[in-house]
């Protein structure tokens, strides 16, 4: 199964896999003593399952492979820090190290997009996360903060992926 983090429930089909988008809890703050049991109980994020995290999902998606298996992690621009603003100190992620190697060994694969125009999130915190998880790395210079609906590129990544 296939989790994507989004503001509507939607059901999408890739070569015969379920695809399922839901509302996440909490959406403004996304605090993880929030989003991370919503994952497991809700979402039931297992070994099986490939999750997509944009921003703060990405995060989540960071600190959930911390602690429980997943099928693969990818990352929409994900950041390392509350990037000085109270709001992103307040979900809770950044209160701690990040568990590298945890993540590695609870994904069997990791994959990144990020851009270098992203308003919100500098390259630099990208760059941090492609240096401690050598993830599949696809780096734009015109994406933003990935602000789309369509996004054709995912979808190759992942059938990629899947194929090894």
């Amino acid at each position: 199964m296939l989790q994507l983090d989004a503001t509507s429930a939607v059901v999408y089909k890739v070569e015969g896999m379920e695809c399922v988008l839901k509302n996440m809890p909490d959406p403004v703050m996304a605090r993880e003593s929030i989003w991370i049991p919503f994952m497991h109980d809700e979402l039931c994020c297992d070994e099986k399952t490939i999750i997509v995290g944009h921003s703060s999902g990405a995060v989540a998606a960071m600190r959930y492979a911390e602690k429980y298996k997943v099928h693969g992690i990818i990352l929409v621009s994900p950041c390392v820090t509350d990037l000085g603003m109270e709001s992103e100190r307040v979900s809770g992620y950044y209160s701690r190290p990040w568990e590298w190697e945890l993540m590695k060994m609870n994904s069997q694969f990791v994959a990144l997009y990020g851009s270098t125009d992203d308003p919100f999130i500098s390259w630099t915190e990208m760059q941090v996360v492609i240096d401690n998880l050598n993830p599949d790395c696809h780096k734009f210079d015109d994406r933003g903060h990935f602000m789309t609906s369509v996004f054709p590129d995912l979808i190759a990544t992942i059938q990629k992926l899947l194929k090894h």
